[in-house]
């Protein structure tokens, strides 16, 4: 049996390489993969030998040759091919062991020049592996450490590899390389938001107990060549695995909560907030975000972006939560936490900067439609004054309820007092139905909504829906304006003595 070996990341190559010698295989090595297995005292073939051509360009061209190639691609079962073989003198492989040049990492850190970056475009490598992938029936293509284990296993246990084991690691390869050229391209386009082909590559992190329901399979994927990902700085703590509804709402609520740098709760039912705040301790912070909407609260995802220390984490595990996420859990918390069966404890080990400036997807039927995502929420300096003046407590208050809206699922209204919500009204196909549905949700919990503000995600097309809040008493409403409507809008506003803010953009969420 004949391996041909060519790697650039020699993680577990001396120990992969020996099992394959121990077992008898024969290694065929270009360059340093032959410099580093002759280091460890492992007879090796070198590939010039092989082709009979010395490594030229550089290194550029070693491999890229008819007697490697035909080697890895001859059909063992085809007398034409095996008589070619003999023909010219050529020996088959049975084992491709490839990984590629570290292009996606230099892509990733940034600061390469355009001629470092080529330089690290593999060629040899991915025609090395495809051709292994295609002849799976013949020749094995093994392209990541993480293979070398369960290969050597097998070999050791049956002699050879099944046609099931080849076939994935054909599979496995053939993803390997898509990916690689993936990455390449992205590189070249990266100067069009929107390239005329989009090619994406995702890595899967974690397999899911199902999706949205329990008859639908999930998983949990993360972007290649992304500075990070969802979970990626996140350590499981206690609970149950996590669920795709979890994995969900958990985004929408650390996209929230990085919007404050005071200490700030979120709290997420269905992709919507239900209850947030921001206060002096997060211990007030969360007893404020809890309060605003109680009932929802119920199998709540929680984000809280300062450590959960003492008291608070036995004051939460009063709550049913699904998931619980902060930067940090002392020993008398977690033990609290941990009570609760079920409850998702999640520590936060990343400390984030600006949000990554990624494209957001949302896939429709055979398609993808793809936008920037919405980073940005205006500042207090980009908006118009058009009713009244708002104080300097209405301005916090309608400069934190925007900052929510954006959050919210459209149609969108956001009442809050005092930096925290006191009603919600989330998704609905009338903007008006949106702010009744918020003013019935603070009465229930006894807000008076007397001196609160309102933020609308997007203009008011008629003063029914502001009309409805000024009569409960909202004395601030912000809102993008652009309605054809909007000087009635503004005339109902100034006429009940209250104020209202021009943001100048939309922020729908859907």
């Amino acid at each position: 049996m004949r391996a041909l070996v060519s790697t650039w990341d020699k993680t577990g190559l001396d120990t992969f390489a020996r099992g394959l010698v121990t077992l008898g295989w024969r290694l065929v090595a270009s360059g340093k993969t032959a410099d580093a297995l002759e280091a460890i005292g492992l007879p090796v073939e070198r590939v010039e030998a092989v082709t009979g051509s010395p490594e030229m360009l550089g290194g550029r061209v070693k491999t890229l040759h008819p007697r490697i190639h035909a080697g890895i691609l001859a059909r063992r079962d085809d007398a034409a091919d095996l008589a070619t073989l003999e023909e010219h003198g050529i020996e088959a492989f049975d084992l491709v062991c490839v990984n590629l040049y570290p292009f996606e990492e230099l892509a990733a850190r940034g600061g390469a020049s355009e001629a470092e970056a080529v330089e690290l475009i593999d060629i040899g490598g991915p025609s090395l592996l495809r051709a292994a992938a295609k002849n799976f029936v013949h020749c094995a293509a093994v392209c990541r450490p993480e293979q070398y284990g369960p290969v050597l296993e097998e070999l050791r246990a049956a002699g050879a590899l099944s046609l099931a084991t080849r076939r994935r690691l054909a599979a496995e390869a053939f993803a390997h390389t898509a990916a690689y050229e993936a990455a390449i391209a992205a590189w070249f386009a990266r100067a069009e938001p929107f390239p005329a082909t989009l090619v994406l590559a995702f890595d899967r992190v974690q397999e899911l107990r199902y999706g949205e329901n329990p008859h639908q399979r999930g998983a949990y994927y993360a972007e290649r060549g992304a500075r990070r990902h969802l979970l990626s700085r996140v350590e499981q703590l206690h609970g149950k695995e996590l669920s795709f509804v979890n994995l969900y709402d958990l985004d929408g609520a650390l996209a929230l909560l990085r919007e404050f740098a005071e200490p700030a709760c979120v709290i997420v039912k269905h992709a919507n907030p239900c209850g947030v705040a921001v206060a002096p301790t997060i211990e007030e912070a969360y007893e404020r975000a809890l309060a605003s909407d109680p009932l929802s609260a119920f199998g709540m995802v929680c984000a809280l972006n300062r450590p959960v220390v003492d008291a608070l984490g036995a004051r939460i595990a009063e709550q049913f939560a699904d998931v619980l996420y902060a930067p940090g859990f002392d020993e008398q918390a977690l033990a609290a936490l941990r009570r609760r069966k079920n409850v998702r404890i999640l520590l936060d080990r990343e400390r984030r900067g600006e949000p990554a400036a990624e494209r957001d997807y949302k896939r429709v039927t055979g398609g993808l439609l793809v936008q920037d995502r919405d980073l940005e929420t205006e500042g207090r300096e980009a908006m118009q004054v058009v009713a009244g003046a708002p104080g300097v407590r209405e301005w916090d208050d309608l400069l934190f309820a925007w900052r929510v809206c954006k959050h919210v699922g459209s149609n969108a209204i956001v009442l809050a007092k005092d930096l925290r919500t006191i009603g919600i009204g989330a998704g609905q196909q009338s903007r008006v139905d949106a702010v009744r549905i918020a003013l019935e949700k603070a009465r229930a919990f006894d807000h008076d909504p007397h001196g609160a503000v309102l933020a609308s995600d997007a203009f008011f097309p008629f003063p029914d829906g502001p009309q409805l809040a000024l009569d409960a008493g909202v004395t601030a409403i912000i809102q993008p304006g652009g309605s054809v409507r909007d000087a009635e809008v503004t005339e109902a506003v100034a006429r009940s003595g209250a104020a209202m803010v021009f943001t100048g953009r939309r922020h729908f969420r859907h």
